[in-house]
């Protein structure tokens, strides 16, 4: 049967790909149906994806790797590159992370989108996004990452701009697609020095071979990989597109944050494991772009209102510890993937949450209009509450498990490093903390501020709150279930290798003063929105931090001063070099030589007299030269 298994990977993408293929062929012919062939599709990837778990469970680590060469697609000189699959522990993880949480954000749109009239086409999109995140993650080279890379952008485009008759909807899926074309770049360049240093941009060639390649060339290919997870993942500086993209609808806020497009960049970084490992500088930098990035996505949640932006500046934030946990190396990169996993279920459920919210809001997103939908809305309360013990990290939920881990790790990286990482942790958990907290308190707690004479909140349809009880049970068990006996560490140990450091610090210590600081994050935020009333308008009297926060710490006025601006002059200059300075000496020879043949024209009289006299002078020349050489 795992031969049989083995030939069979490709069924994966295909699946959710076709299942787009026939929605968007098809056309308005499957609108009555169509959304159910999403769900099926989806469904069924998620299926064949446990079979293919539960078959790799079954065999020796050394025989889990599935690998399968489909046909020879790029045979260009010195370029060979099969369109290969592979399927390994670490692919295996995303496939069952991406299908199932996947297939419950699906199922739960049929409900979300049942009165918008173009929820067939949204359905293929959602297909569309799930077929090019699963090859993303099981090809065995980079340029076939690449395509399934490209296709994520694409239907995140789409996504995010599905309401393009908004216009902050089409500006934000435009912003989203351009800040992603620059992190793009990153993996073209990194392609281009692999295949200059290692005459392949195959997995196995390019790992094997970096052994023997100059540390120089390693951390250059290692930054330009940074550069791209950066994009995807939404991390400092290319992190600007995240907030807007909330402008899609919530089933796609949670699709990106939870299952797909943000978990790439991670998982760009984990595979490409081989590389950062003999490159400490380029390592170093993801530990620092992990580590601002966590901060910088914490802050910025403490003065959103919306709630789906408050989520997201949550995402960006706890990207950022799988981004720096991953830059710790071996020590880290099993718990980044670990909080990786839990994150899918309650960054999924919180922001499935959030949308049963908006349903029974009017599509409202200020929380101050919200205040005591627990006793309207029991299920969201009691769903959205355990997701949010689990991204706070309280015990025994699943954010306890995973994020713990990387505060332990961070503590014991070697000398001051350890503690600046250990500290940024702790602080990040706090203001996860407070954030979670505010967000909480909110929407669920205090009086009603919704407008008066505005219809009551009511509970979402079961189809809705199905997914996000499902989700709930993983926001409390995943964590475990991956923690017990370092099962997960185990399991990727093939792929990103083995750590067996101890904690600078006695675990139960970090376990105490994290908790410690969760604890005090909690308290802060219900004395100041639990103890004192919520006004309707946000206070304009606040300090310095809160105005940059609100304003995402004035991100898109970096990248429009240090990037779009220099760009437009840049731009400028070249048109006016172009004008001036090729199409001048172009246009000034052209003109050259019209010029000298309208002079040379003049001698063409069109007179018989004039040519007969012209053909004397030169016979008459001809003859003088003739009779000087005789002479």
């Amino acid at each position: 049967m795992s031969g049989t298994l083995s030939s069979a990977v490709w069924l994966l993408p295909l699946l959710p790909l076709l299942g787009a293929a026939v929605l968007l062929l098809a056309g308005r012919r499957t609108d009555s149906w169509g959304h159910l062939l999403g769900c099926v599709t989806a469904l069924a990837s998620f299926a064949l994806g446990v079979v293919f778990f539960v078959d790799m469970l079954g065999r020796d680590a050394a025989d889990r790797v599935m690998h399968q060469t489909l046909f020879s697609w790029v045979p260009v000189g010195e370029l060979q590159v099969d369109f290969g699959l592979q399927l390994d522990q670490l692919s295996v993880c995303f496939v069952l992370l991406i299908t199932g949480v996947g297939s419950l954000i699906h199922i739960y749109s049929v409900g979300y989108m049942a009165h918008d009239p173009e929820r067939r086409k949204f359905f293929a999109y959602l297909n569309l996004f799930l077929a090019a995140m699963l090859l993303l993650v099981l090809a065995d080279n980079f340029l076939g990452l690449y395509v399934g890379w490209e296709g994520v952008g694409l239907a995140s485009y789409l996504l995010i701009g599905f309401w393009q008759y908004k216009p902050s909807a089409a500006a934000a899926a435009k912003k989203a697609f351009v800040v992603n074309r620059v992190g793009d770049m990153g993996l073209v360049f990194a392609m281009m020095m692999m295949f200059s240093t290692f005459g392949s941009v195959e997995f196995a060639d390019v790992f094997t071979g970096a052994e023997a390649a100059s540390e120089g060339m390693l951390t250059a290919i290692g930054l330009a990989l940074l550069l791209a997870a950066c994009g995807k993942s939404a991390q400092v500086p290319l992190q600007s597109w995240l907030g807007d993209a909330m402008e899609g609808p919530t089933p796609v806020s949670a699709l990106i944050h939870a299952a797909t497009m943000v978990t790439a960049g991670v998982y760009l970084i984990v595979r490409s494991n081989a590389i950062f490992d003999l490159a400490p500088n380029a390592q170093l930098a993801v530990v620092i772009v992990g580590a601002v990035t966590l901060l910088f996505g914490a802050i910025i949640g403490c003065a959103k209102d919306d709630i789906k932006k408050a989520l997201a500046a949550s995402t960006m934030s706890q990207i950022g510890y799988m981004v720096l946990a991953a830059g710790l190396g071996p020590a880290g990169y099993a718990f980044a993937i670990m909080l990786l996993l839990t994150h899918g279920f309650f960054k999924a459920g919180l922001f499935l949450g959030a949308g049963s919210v908006m349903h029974g809001m009017n599509d409202e997103v200020n929380m101050r209009r919200y205040g005591g939908l627990r006793t309207f809305m029991p299920i969201t309360f009691v769903t959205f509450g355990l997701g949010y013990l689990a991204i706070i990290g309280i015990p025994p939920f699943s954010g306890f498990f995973s994020k713990d881990k990387i505060i332990e790790a961070a503590f014991a990286a070697e000398g001051a490093q350890g503690i600046v990482l250990g500290t940024v942790t702790l602080l990040g958990a706090g203001l996860t903390a407070f954030y979670m907290t505010r967000v909480m308190l909110m929407t669920f707690f205090g009086q009603p501020r919704w407008a008066s004479g505005a219809s009551d909140p009511h509970e979402s349809p079961g189809v809705m709150t199905v997914p996000m009880i499902l989700l709930a049970v993983g926001s409390v068990a995943a964590g475990a279930v991956l923690a017990i006996g370092s099962s997960l560490q185990h399991w990727l140990e093939p792929v990103v290798g083995a750590h067996h450091g101890e904690p600078a610090l006695p675990v139960w210590a970090i376990t105490g003063l994290t908790l410690v600081v969760v604890l005090a994050g909690v308290a802060v935020a219900y004395r100041q929105y639990a103890r004192q009333p919520i006004p309707a308008d946000a206070p304009v009297e606040v300090s310095a931090l809160t105005v940059a926060a609100r304003r995402d710490l004035y991100g898109d006025a970096f990248n429009e001063a240090a990037l779009m601006r220099p760009g437009q002059e840049l731009t400028r200059t070249l048109v006016t070099v172009d004008d001036r300075g090729v199409d001048g000496a172009v246009n000034g020879f052209a003109a050259l030589v019209g010029g000298t043949s309208m002079r040379f024209r003049r001698l063409q009289t069109g007179f018989v007299r004039s040519y007969a006299l012209f053909m004397f002078a030169g016979a008459a020349l001809l003859v003088a030269t003739m009779l000087v050489r005789l002479w």
